[in-house]
């Protein structure tokens, strides 16, 4: 039944354009913490300002704004001049006993969940928190309900935004934790009749990189060196 829920659900009758970004770049992101509820940096700030304009440039017609509970999506949606709504599904992944660390410290701490993390990233749940493909599961509401819904625009995070992604672009489970999805950009996507047309915006205001390729080494015996090799750049 659920399949023919999903099947029905994606015929697309009505146009209308999904707009995807994250929250503006945070203070966390800054630091290459995950997780937590920061607040905006001031770059994050300017992004809300920047998307604001965006948008409004665009003439939207009856354009709604989805954002998470955390701060830092209210915070860059607080200048668009549209009705917004919260979705608590929309809060980024539980990283669990992980919340607020950074990559380094993870590893110092947990070097075997980090490794069993890099083995299969979709299937493992941090101890106490969630995995990617429980983050599927908690996305399917949202998933069938923008599959309803006119023109909207999801602030939301990355992990988040991977599975709308994927859903919409149909990447299989492998692909979905390791898409690319740059802060301060925006992805435009138009349903068609069968599958998505993308569009991939840079709103030009500078962000920390916070994407973290699959390394090379995945084992559980890797030096510190090889676990860390793909670790973005932070303060």
């Amino acid at each position: 039944m659920a399949k023919i829920v999903y099947y029905l659900m994606n015929i697309h009758i009505t146009p209308r354009t999904i707009y995807l970004t994250r929250h503006g770049e945070s203070e966390h992101n800054l630091k290459g913490r995950i997780g937590g509820d920061a607040n905006l940096s001031e770059h994050g700030l300017a992004y809300a300002a920047a998307l604001a304009s965006y948008v409004s440039k665009q003439h939207i017609s009856g354009l709604t704004v989805w954002t998470s509970h955390m701060k830092r999506t209210i915070q860059t949606a607080q200048l668009i001049s549209a009705p917004r709504e919260e979705w608590k599904a929309l809060n980024e992944i539980d990283a669990g006993v992980c919340e607020e660390m950074t990559y380094e410290e993870i590893q110092d701490r947990y070097p075997e969940e980090f490794a069993m993390r890099d083995h299969n990233k979709f299937r493992y749940r941090y101890p106490s928190g969630e995995s990617y493909e429980d983050l599927v599961t908690r996305l399917e509401p949202v998933t069938m309900e923008l599959e309803r819904q006119g023109n909207i625009l999801v602030i939301g995070h990355q992990a988040v935004l991977r599975c709308l992604l994927a859903y919409f672009l149909d990447k299989n489970y492998d692909e979905l934790p390791y898409l690319c999805f740059p802060l301060h950009t925006v992805i435009k996507l138009t349903p068609q009749a069968y599958g998505c047309a993308v569009e991939q915006l840079s709103l030009h205001v500078p962000a920390v990189n916070t994407h973290r390729p699959k390394p090379s080494k995945v084992h559980m015996g890797r030096s510190i060196d090889e676990a860390l090799e793909t670790v973005p750049p932070h303060q």
